[in-house]
């Protein structure tokens, strides 16, 4: 009986280490290796590069004002419109006193020359009309007497217009009134009552009173890289991303490449210029920042693959193709415009050659 239980005993253990080695004989057998396949598909290839930029009115004037004061009063506020010739603000002069003085002295001397113009016509016409003298003689002192009168008139205008900026016989037009030159919205007003400002001429610009642009008008500006611009060309069409209003795109239309680049970063940028196509049911504020991207070259409908099944040796290029299962060869291919994630295939394989999807294997039985 111990004999048999011993027999059993040494089967048993037998059986278990020939199955420990049989297990570990598989294990350490390479799995076999199984390569997906994908086949090649006829869709559209884009080329486009893209423009950054911000969108702006075609038409935006600073309003400056023509004579040096204070504002006195502000007729109107950011977002408001105006027209041509609406009032924007007015300017109180703070005359200088050293021309204000001369000034009073030329209407006093003019008064003064007035009296005695009037008092020698007086006398001379008294003695016309005794038939003293001839009418040829009363008319020099008649002109004479014009003459002071005209003086005065313009001295007194003079006072006037350094105390006021205008004159009385200017009627409405006075340069202390700060009006709009253009029709469209007012986008700024950096000035309050009180600031003070000062006039354009050839020696200052002047103080900004106000920002007034056509908003019906818009631009978008933006700069592409030397490598990019000479494939650009005026009339061409972008589709522009507005970053405030991203469920949207806009058209626009290319009409200007700056000829001169300027250099950013350690690279050539050129301004571009392209008019958008507004709509109707949104409005755009002035200096939203802006993507436009920019159709270079497109096919339609083109046989295509993956850039990533595509592999090169100096100007060939070629891909796997199955010919049994699990069985690929090398096939080269000519290639035609890629947007960089597809490439368009112009001859070396069909739609229905199954191609090796490269760095994709997978084990048997683990797909």
């Amino acid at each position: 009986m111990k004999k048999v239980l011993k027999i059993v005993i040494g089967l048993i253990i037998l059986v278990v280490f020939a199955g420990t080695i049989v297990y570990l004989y598989r294990k350490s057998q390479a799995k076999p290796v199984v390569f997906d396949t994908t086949t090649a598909q006829v869709t559209n290839i884009v080329k486009k590069t893209v423009a950054t930029g911000k969108v702006v009115p075609r038409k935006e004037i600073e309003i400056k004002p023509q004579v040096s004061g204070i504002i006195s009063e502000l007729y109107v506020e950011a977002g408001q419109k105006v027209r041509k010739g609406d009032m924007i603000a007015k300017v109180r002069i703070i005359p200088n006193m050293i021309s204000l003085n001369e000034a009073e002295s030329r209407v006093n001397r003019a008064k003064i020359s007035l009296d005695n113009a009037r008092q020698n016509y007086d006398r001379q016409k008294s003695l016309y009309d005794s038939r003293v003298i001839a009418i040829a003689e009363l008319q020099t002192y008649e002109v004479a007497l014009k003459t002071a009168r005209e003086d005065l008139d313009a001295a007194e205008n003079n006072l006037q217009l350094i105390r006021e900026g205008i004159t009385k016989t200017a009627g409405a037009a006075s340069n202390t009134i700060i009006r709009s030159t253009i029709e469209g919205m007012v986008l700024t007003v950096p000035v309050e009552v009180g600031n003070s400002v000062i006039e354009s001429n050839t020696f200052n610009d002047g103080t900004t009173i106000a920002t007034v642009a056509d908003m019906g008008e818009m631009i978008f500006k933006g700069k592409v890289d030397e490598s990019e611009v000479g494939k650009l060309h005026e009339g061409m069409e972008l589709i522009m991303t507005v970053g405030a209003i991203d469920t949207e795109k806009f058209t626009a239309r290319l009409e200007h490449i700056s000829p001169k680049g300027v250099e950013e970063n350690g690279a050539i940028q050129f301004e571009i210029r392209a008019a958008v196509e507004l709509k109707d049911n949104l409005f755009i504020r002035a200096g939203y920042s802006a993507n436009a991207d920019i159709v270079l070259e497109h096919r339609d409908s083109v046989l295509a693959v993956s850039e990533s099944l595509i592999k090169y040796e100096g100007d060939t290029a070629w891909v796997e193709v199955e010919k049994a299962p699990q069985v690929f060869e090398k096939k080269m291919i000519k290639t035609g415009l890629s947007d960089g994630v597809n490439v368009e295939v112009l001859s070396g394989i069909t739609k229905k050659d199954k191609l090796k999807i490269l760095n994709a294997p997978t084990a048997e039985g683990n797909k």
